[in-house]
């Protein structure tokens, strides 16, 4: 307690460093073990279905139910009538969004998914609908305003009359949307769209829900080999696949905010190294002291130890309750990537861990650096640590040396100073580093969202156009080609397929070289009839790479094809996969395409949309902005990020601030005398706090040059690493020197400022009152 009296300020910059550090850390190990039980317990709350089957009522067939109910694992089933519009477009937080959307009867009994209003509109309206909280959270959406849906270029308006939470369609990352309607709106827009948008959901509870995945692959296969329409419409959703595109977003902020606590962890521990080292320095005298009456080596260093616990101990508490009043802002974020409210629990047991981490890295640090109290005799103790022979190379003689005089005092106290000076070249490096990534990682999501976008699959052109099935694509390719502004037109479209039993997405198309956004990291892109890229996802699961065959099914024909390249992609869980058009005419001799990738320059996307209805609107089933598309879809994540950014920022200048007003007044504390002499002799303040400054000039520069290296070279393969669990394996987020040199300006500039604010306590020292002392 007296150590801890005698040196409050470095008590309490360390306290405050410890604090940040268990509050980081507590948040991020408690989302990371949380989210998917928490996602599971809102499963069980909400009662939702483990599986959904949705399609066609002429698709559906009245022994769909008897078969899955009869499935191995299979608890419960229910069926229900509803309405499927295969691409609407609404507004969804800073832009238009196009996704698929069910409609389901509100006032139909249903055990499985049933509507639970988290919040409802009083008094209700005639034309109200309900829609997933999501809306609320990253939508912009409050009760009561208006929300209209477009479909086939027809407006249907509504009113926001409730949110509810569902795990199953409750965000716009899934691909498919969930609404419901009051019954007379319900029937009232059954009677005005046509048939094709009559649908049914089949709906599966299992005994155990790692097992919806597989259930829900071999449901699709049988449904669709017992339909005898090959276009008909039979999609899927499984919640352990809807978990893992929920919790990705969540667990990435989570992970960063865990490697940022070990940063502010390993800050902390440097400066305590640099504590212990000066605490012994300055206590030599009383060391030897304490010796020479008695007191041992242990119990010395007992008191140094004992006396860090105190503060990582307490800290390590004030940071985890500080870390449940945060949780909440967290939360928020938790709840607008998922759309589900988060409740937070009291967990004991990460709390321990997270003390425990904190703490025991104290003790061991504070143990190996006061070790050497052992090895002090009295004698040289009570000399102040002078050995018989204590003698240093004198670096920059001041009678040889050349330059500035300040300049000079100021590298030889630098020289002087080497262990503090490599504590500050440690934590700038890592501060740099930690404020590069941050600024990478947000300026990728919200700013230039290229290779952001590029990591879910998606082929950045700028419309999309879905022709419809008995039109000539080809042809209509050509005549769009032809169009002004067109730079240029591809087929690419999604299908369904099976790669050795194995459900995967795989993109069709006759020339990959035309693409922008090539996903193949090995090898290369599909070229022949024979030939087929898969993802490294898809790859480890049937365990085949470049050079293997594999067998590919689609609908009731199958083939075998040549591997050549491994992709990788987030979306749709990285289950991808590529063939050339000609590969799937193998498999379905009139396939022809009937999605068009329009890229446009010199016109804006909604003129080129008027233009290209007016003249082919008779064979365009639907048409798409993919730029406003993904501004919509990439809205929640940019708030996360940001959110992210700033703490970042906020705690790199916190602890920037701290370690030099500690080091500054710590060393200004040793070196009074010296300084007292300088003044008499006729050195002024500013000259005297000038010296300061230049001393810590080199440490501060190599520290922020060598961050800001690491950021440039290693920010790509720190968050490859990151989201290797989500299917990435390559990154290449755009990284722009000027912004890494802005960062580092930055950096520099604030820690000159804080040296020469905090070097103002000289003023205070003069050779009277040093007399006088």
């Amino acid at each position: 307690m007296a150590n801890i009296r005698k040196s409050k300020s470095a008590a309490a910059s360390l306290f405050i460093f410890i604090v940040v550090a268990a509050l980081l850390l507590n948040i991020g190990l408690m989302v990371i073990t949380q989210i998917n039980a928490f996602f599971d317990r809102k499963v069980e709350q909400l009662n939702d279905p483990h599986v959904t089957i949705m399609m066609n009522q002429a698709s559906y067939h009245s022994n769909f139910r008897e078969f899955t109910a009869n499935q191995p694992g299979v608890t419960e089933t229910e069926e229900e009538k509803s309405i499927n519009i295969d691409m609407a477009k609404f507004i969804f937080g800073d832009g238009e969004l196009s996704s698929s959307v069910i409609i389901f009867n509100a006032d139909a009994k249903r055990r499985m998914g049933p509507l639970k209003l988290v919040e409802k509109r009083k008094p209700s309206s005639t034309n109200e609908i309900f829609v997933p909280y999501s809306f609320k959270t990253s939508g912009g959406y409050e009760l009561g305003d208006n929300f209209t849906i477009t479909y086939q270029d027809k407006k249907y308006e509504y009113r926001i009359g409730g949110f509810f939470e569902t795990t199953m369609m409750g965000t716009n990352n899934i691909g498919v949307m969930k609404f419901m309607l009051p019954e007379p709106s319900y029937l009232k827009l059954v009677d005005e769209l046509d048939h094709q948008s009559e649908g049914m959901v089949l709906s599966v509870m299992t005994e155990d829900q790692t097992q919806s995945s597989k259930l829900k692959n071999d449901l699709i296969k049988e449904f669709q080999q017992s339909t005898e329409e090959t276009n008909s419409y039979i999609e899927g959703l499984d919640v352990e696949l809807v978990k893992s595109v929920n919790t990705l977003t969540i667990n990435i902020v989570a992970t960063i905010l865990v490697a940022f606590a070990a940063i502010i962890v390993l800050v902390s521990l440097i400066v305590i190294k640099f504590r212990v080292s000066n605490s012994i320095e300055d206590g030599m005298a009383n060391i030897g002291v304490l010796k020479a009456i008695g007191y041992t080596s242990r119990q010395i260093l007992a008191s140094i130890i004992l006396q860090f616990i105190l503060i990582a101990f307490s800290a390590s508490v004030a940071g985890i309750a500080l870390s449940y009043i945060l949780m909440p802002f967290f939360g928020g974020i938790i709840s607008s990537l998922s759309g589900l409210i988060w409740h937070q629990t009291v967990d004991i047991m990460i709390n321990l861990v997270s003390i425990f981490l904190v703490t025991f890295s104290v003790v061991v640090v504070t143990l190996l650096s006061a070790i050497r109290v052992r090895r002090i005799l009295p004698v040289a103790a009570l000399r102040g640590g002078i050995q018989t022979h204590s003698f240093r190379k004198n670096y920059f003689p001041l009678e040889k040396a050349k330059g500035s005089l300040h300049f000079l005092l100021a590298i030889k106290s630098m020289l002087a100073h080497a262990k503090q000076n490599v504590m500050i070249l440690l934590i700038m490096i890592a501060l740099t580093f930690a404020s590069i990534f941050s600024v990478v990682l947000y300026y990728n999501i919200a700013s230039d969202k290229t290779a952001f976008v590029n990591l879910f699959g998606a082929e950045p052109a700028n419309i999309y156009i879905a022709v419809k099935p008995d039109a000539d694509t080809k042809g209509l390719l050509s005549n769009i080609e032809q169009m002004d502004h067109v730079r240029k037109v591809n087929i690419f479209d999604l299908i369904e397929t099976r790669i050795d039993g194995q459900t995967v997405y795989t993109n069709v198309t006759d020339h990959y070289d035309q693409l922008e956004n090539n996903i193949v990291y090995e090898g290369r892109q599909p070229k022949f009839e024979n030939e087929i890229s898969i993802s490294w996802v898809v790859s480890s699961q049937i365990n085949k790479g470049i050079g293997d065959t594999v067998e590919v099914e689609f609908g009731n024909e199958a083939g075998s094809y040549l591997v050549t390249g491994i992709s990788q992609s987030i979306g749709n869980s990285g289950q991808v996969a590529a063939l050339t058009m000609g590969g799937m005419q193998q498999l379905r001799s009139d396939y022809k395409g009937s999605t068009l990738y329009v890229y446009l320059d010199g016109i804006s996307n909604n003129d080129f949309i008027k233009n290209v209805h007016e003249q082919y609107g008779d064979i365009i089933i639907e048409t798409l902005d993919i730029d406003e598309n993904i501004e919509s879809q990439t809205g929640m994540y940019t708030a996360a990020v940001f959110a992210v950014m700033l703490m970042v920022l906020a705690i790199t200048v916190l602890v920037v601030v701290m370690i030099l007003y500690l080091v500054i007044k710590t060393m200004i504390i040793k070196r009074k005398k010296e300084f007292g002499v300088m003044k008499a002799i006729g050195y002024s303040t500013i000259q005297l706090m000038n010296q300061i400054s230049i001393s810590f000039l080199p440490v501060i520069i190599t520290g922020v040059v060598i961050g800001g290296l690491l950021g440039y070279f290693f920010t790509n393969p720190m968050l490859s690493i990151l989201l290797s669990s989500a299917g990435v394996k390559r990154l290449d987020f755009i990284i722009h020197v000027p912004i890494i040199l802005m960062i580092c300006a930055g950096i520099f500039i604030l820690a000159n400022i804080v040296s020469m604010i905090v070097s103002r306590r000289i003023k205070k020292i003069s050779a009277y009152g040093l007399i006088a002392e």
